[in-house]
């Protein structure tokens, strides 16, 4: 074969390749079209702009107090004065032979709350005395006294809880959040995570973005030293450099995304962007001397006695909403107390109830809270069983988990604070009045964001998921 002869043959295979690839690219197009699943490219390219929702909805924003490990509501938001006379007994097995206990037998005692419950606000909600700065803004939150969920161990109950499935891998709320709504800061990230106490038992799979594009998914900040890691330049790295470094790599992304349409090469670009405005919005974002020594006080930021940072990230999710970002968790893991429950709830309470009402008192007076749907809850609660690793000693006592019935609290954002929805039995064994189930609660939330939750979907493996499932009901009552 002579050079003449290579030419003709390499000639007609590449146009049959290149051919073939058009159609290629034309055919893939047409399929991400067909499942809303195209990308822009060039200079409109921007994956988190701001949307608009099917209809107006009264939230932009949702603040999240993720108080993993469970808490015990029945020593906190439930008062059950019938525990008294069955302190110290066993339920007959008529009871509990449909009980689903993680570690103790439905044989294990009863045990009534050492706390003490009192009327708050003008609505008169009873709040335990654990969480006095909760009560003082009873007025501004709808408390819901008949929660329940489908997964009775941690791990799976957060699952549920945060992505509408105990199946890992699929999206969390904060990442359908964004997915429908994009974020209305263009230095920030559209969903962040603040973490406090010991480290959720699911972890990042709580604000995964799932099957979702990436750049949806939640952005853990740090805090101490840089928010996020590798956010400031390397020694001799100036901004001009990297800028030009950065032009240069979206340039060849972009090409690579006008020949694949791969969503993830979309997310590349706008992560690399993002990073590069990140660098001058987050240290002033975590900057907090810039608050009033009022406002500081307020959250108990510069309290000697605790050295939680969960005060600070309460202060930062309202300076983040305040910056357009659209979903904030802080995930506060430290309330799994199996045993030692008066001594352990005494310390979350310490830590966690000044904050998380600074919080909605701070939202409100800035003129926030209307815009802003605060949640504050666990996956699951806490049993009316003790739980006892040393027989007896009933300072060491706990509970078990229980996913029958337990308490959340939401404000702000749409929500009808004051209020208390749902019933339990005399002991806090079972829902009987207004049980809400965690796929109603999300689909709440995505009501209060301007969404019918049955319509905000994504077409993945051939069908459309959503954060609901395939249940779920809005709770009307819950709504101003």
């Amino acid at each position: 074969m002579n050079e003449l002869d290579f030419l003709r043959i390499h000639t007609r295979r590449s146009f049959l390749r290149d051919v073939g690839a058009g159609l290629g690219t034309a055919a893939l197009a047409h399929l991400l079209s067909a499942e809303g699943r195209t990308a822009e490219t060039g200079a409109q390219l921007d994956p988190l702009a701001p949307k608009q929702p099917p209809f107006p909805g009264k939230a932009r924003h949702v603040i999240f107090l993720f108080m993993a490990g469970a808490p015990s509501q029945l020593d906190l938001f439930d008062p059950k004065p019938a525990l008294e006379k069955w302190n110290g007994q066993s339920l007959p097995p008529s009871m509990t032979q449909d009980l689903k206990l993680a570690f103790i037998k439905p044989t294990a005692k009863l045990m009534a709350s050492n706390a003490v419950f009192r009327p708050r606000g003008q609505c008169g909600m009873e709040i335990s005395d654990y969480l006095p700065h909760i009560g003082s803004i009873a007025d501004d939150i709808c408390l819901v006294r008949s929660m329940y969920s489908d997964a009775f161990n941690h791990h799976p109950g957060q699952s549920l809880l945060m992505t509408g499935s105990t199946l890992f891998g699929r999206p969390s709320m904060g990442s359908w959040s964004v997915y429908g709504l994009g974020s209305e800061s263009r230095d920030l990230p559209g969903f962040v995570v603040l973490q406090s106490g010991k480290g959720t038992s699911g972890g990042p799979n709580n604000w995964s973005s799932g099957f979702l594009p990436s750049h949806f998914q939640g952005v853990p900040f740090r805090n101490s030293g840089d928010p996020i890691l590798y956010l400031s330049n390397p020694q001799g790295i100036s901004e001009r450099s990297q800028r030009l470094g950065l032009d240069a790599l979206r340039h060849l992304n972009e090409k690579h995304l006008e020949e694949t349409g791969n969503l993830e090469i979309a997310s590349r670009i706008a992560s690399y962007e993002l990073a590069f405005r990140m660098q001058s919005a987050a240290p002033e974002l975590t900057d907090l001397s810039r608050e009033s020594p009022e406002t500081l006080e307020m959250y108990g930021v510069n309290r000697t006695d605790i050295k939680d940072p969960f005060a600070a990230n309460c202060l930062l999710a309202r300076r983040l909403v305040e910056r357009g970002v659209r979903f904030v968790m802080l995930a506060h893991e430290g309330w799994d107390h199996h045993s030692g429950l008066k001594k352990g709830l005494a310390k979350e309470c310490l830590t966690t109830d000044q904050p998380a009402a600074a919080l909605i008192k701070d939202l409100k007076q800035r003129g926030l809270l209307d815009s802003t749907l605060v949640v504050w809850g666990g996956e699951f609660g806490r049993t009316p069983m003790t739980q006892m690793n040393r027989p007896d000693d009933l300072e060491d006592a706990g509970r078990d988990h229980h996913p029958n019935c337990y308490s959340m609290w939401l404000a702000g954002g749409g929500i009808c604070g004051g209020q208390v929805i749902g019933e339990n039995d005399d002991i806090g064994l079972n829902n009987v009045k207004d049980q809400v189930h965690v796929h109603d609660l999300q689909a709440t939330i995505l009501h209060c964001l301007g969404f019918d939750h049955k319509k905000l979907t994504y077409r993945h493996l051939g069908r459309d998921f959503r954060l609901t499932d395939v249940h779920g009901a809005v709770v009307q009552k819950m709504l101003a």
